[in-house]
């Protein structure tokens, strides 16, 4: 094999292919990316770790087709690193040789034949906005699951109605919800899966914010168990979570008592300056009056913090404590110069969503409840 290649084009292509490779693979073989070098001017690359598939076609100088396979990590660390020029590999003997300028690397080659097949994508399903469908997937996978305690939480539901999607995402302490169009595919297009939710949300992201994402959730025979996405050139598949997601739906409250409106960035610093005084687990208290809103932390003979922010208040006064960090991550997912907070009383769950100006109705169309924290008075 040996092909020539640009060194922007090289590296974005290998850092897309391995940014999944896992660090302690159960099989070694699993630690490389598989190269495909064909004479009609193609180069592909290949990952997979039996859960995450990654694909991505480019186009190359290729002098004499062939296939190898190589660490994908190291690649990548090389290609990001070699100086601006052409690049050229080439293979020699159990060797595979990476030539830029005056650098010169000589890989080891792995077994390809023992390397697995990539898992076919699920038949398309419909098509989505890039830049709609990464702005969604962050602000509903802050809400998910970090740990494995309940592994089926650490999952993004998507669930599929005619024209609209529905995003989920809950930990037990807080939820997020975004509601989108897309483009189905076909007219019985109602499905539900279940999608780990760090998986997508490196998808958004490395799939980028522009051009079309195409879709396929996995209802067709032989792509059962699997979401595919594809973007351009770029290919991926990822294993579904397994088991019945928890409804959650009775989480949203049925009547609002008291709402207030903030500018956003302004409600973002001054919870970030109290909190610094917050110890590991301890809430901000929040105190809505009419004009302003105050914020303090820390009691007794601990630091202590508080800050004042203007805000509108529709209703009646409220006093109502929140985990500084899980407040925080809903006003950075807003994306609206203003945030609307909808209360019902100080022991049930707040609702979050963004307003595009103070005299505006709220966006609906993405949610963040917030349960409350208990706080002494």
């Amino acid at each position: 094999m040996k092909f020539r290649v640009e060194r922007d084009v090289l590296a974005e292509a290998v850092t897309w292919a391995a940014r999944g490779l896992p660090n302690r693979p159960p099989v070694p073989v699993l630690a490389g990316v598989l190269i495909e070098a064909d004479e009609q001017g193609t180069l592909t690359l290949s990952a997979f770790d039996y859960e995450v598939s990654a694909r991505i076609t480019v186009a190359a100088e290729v002098s004499e087709s062939g296939t190898v396979l190589v660490l994908g990590k190291l690649l990548a660390d090389i290609s990001r690193n070699l100086p601006g020029k052409p690049v050229e590999v080439a293979t020699d003997g159990n060797k595979v040789t990476v030539t830029c300028g005056a650098s010169r690397f000589a890989l080891l080659q792995m077994p390809s034949d023992e390397y697995p097949s990539l898992p076919a994508s699920p038949e398309p399903s419909g098509t989505i906005a890039g830049d709609v469908f990464t702005q969604a997937v962050a602000q509903v996978s802050v809400a998910a699951d970090r740990s494995d305690t309940l592994p089926i939480l650490t999952g993004v539901r998507i669930e599929i109605e005619g024209s609209t999607m529905t995003m989920l995402a809950t930990d037990r302490y807080r939820l997020a919800m975004r509601e989108l169009t897309w483009d189905p595919a076909g007219s019985d297009s109602d499905v539900t899966v279940l999608v780990p939710a760090r998986t997508l949300a490196d998808t958004a992201r490395s799939l980028g914010a522009t051009g079309t994402v195409e879709l396929a959730l996995g209802s067709a025979a032989g792509g059962a168990g699997l979401v595919g996405f594809e973007a351009g050139q770029r290919r991926t598949t990822t294993r579904l979570l397994d088991g019945d997601y928890p409804k959650v739906s009775s989480i949203f409250p049925t009547s609002v008592e008291t709402e207030a409106s903030l500018e956003t960035a302004a409600l973002t610093e001054a919870v970030k300056r109290v909190s610094l005084v917050a110890e590991r687990n301890t809430p901000v208290r929040l105190r809505f009056s009419d004009g302003q809103v105050s914020i303090d932390a820390g009691t007794g003979d601990d630091a202590q913090a508080s800050e004042a922010v203007e805000c509108r208040l529709s209703g009646p006064e409220i006093e109502i404590a929140f985990n500084p960090h899980y407040l925080l991550d809903g006003l950075g997912a807003l994306g609206t110069q203003f945030a609307r907070l909808s209360f019902t009383q100080p022991s049930r769950p707040a609702v979050l969503s963004g307003q595009p100006s103070a005299d505006e109705p709220a966006d609906t169309t993405y949610r963040y409840v917030l349960m409350p924290v208990r706080f002494a008075s």
